[in-house]
Order: C-alpha cells, then structure tokens, then sequence
C-alpha cells in the first residue's frame, strides 16, 4: 500500500506544478516605463558640439530608431551619430530600475565607448541623467537634459564641470520625431 502511495504521489506532484506554471503571468511594466514609449519610432537630429577639453566643435547630425524589446520594460535604440570626430554607429538600452527608482541607459559605439548611466529622473517634461568620470586624470561630472517640447520634438543640453569649475556646455541640439 506504501509502494502504491508513493507512485500516486510521485504522479501528482509534477503535473500539479505543470499547472500551476501555466497559470503564472509574467510580469507587467508600471507606470514609470510607459514613460520611455515616447522615445519609440524613428528620430532625425542635428545640434553642435561645443570646443572643450573633451573633443573640438562643430556641427553634429544623427538618426536613430527606438522599439520596445521583448516583454516591454526596455527601450531599445539603435542609430548613427555624424560630428568633429567623425561617424559613429550606436546602440542604446533605456530602462526603469524599480530597486533604485531611478532611469537607466547602457550605450556602447563604434568608436569603441561604453557607459552605464543611471539614477536619471523624468519629471514633467524633462528627463535628466548626472554621472561622474575621469577627464585627463581629473574629476569631472557631466549633465544630460532633455525637454520634452512636444510628442515629435526635444532639446537636447550636455554640460561637464572638470574639477570644481562652473558647469560647461559641451553640446546641444534639437531631435525630432519622423515617423
């Protein structure tokens, strides 16, 4: 009678967790990543890139298409970037981190960069990014904002302060939205 408990229990067991897999949803996005649907869609920009410790001025044009990635919590953008130093093709991923409440971007390019930003903010129109990094073995922090000016159209601001110096604009320009 042990013997023939055991089989019972040894046949219900796998098919009761079966069932209760395909039952379990996947998880949803909240609210703040239906924040990144705006950057979904093909984008056109052009802007300048200001003379400073980081590169030389000049006029900056670029394009990029951004799509919701599998599951939806991650905005994926892929696109190129022409200015002083050339072309360079990149690829960005934007995130909401729900641990730290807080925006992520990892973005890596053809010029062989790679960075991590995160804890930015979007409030209202206006998404921000602060970091920290070395410029020339020197402290620097840098500022990225965007306004959000309208469904098809932002502005764009980069800002850096090496050491303790008053904050710098090194690049700024207009995106908008082609389809």
């Amino acid at each position: 009678m042990t013997k023939l408990l055991s089989i019972i229990l040894l046949l219900l067991v796998p098919s009761h967790a079966f069932g209760q897999a395909q039952t379990a949803q996947p998880p949803k996005p909240g609210p703040e990543v239906q924040e990144l649907a705006y950057y979904v869609g093909t984008w056109k920009g052009e802007g300048e890139a200001k003379a400073s410790p980081f590169g030389s001025g000049g006029k900056l044009s670029s394009s990029q298409t951004c799509e919701w990635f599998a599951g939806g919590f991650h905005v994926v953008c892929r696109g190129d970037e022409t200015g002083p130093s050339g072309k360079r093709t990149f690829l960005n991923i934007m995130a909401y981190d729900a641990e730290t409440k807080g925006y992520t971007e990892y973005g890596i390019s053809s010029f062989g960069e790679s960075e991590y930003n995160k804890g930015g903010s979007i409030v209202g129109n206006k998404r921000m990014f602060l970091w920290d990094a070395d410029a020339g073995g020197k402290p620097a922090k840098f500022r990225y904002t965007e306004v959000h000016v309208s469904p098809m159209l932002y502005t764009y601001k980069a800002e850096a302060s090496v050491g303790n110096e008053a904050w710098t604009v090194i690049g700024e320009g207009k995106i908008k939205k082609v389809k």
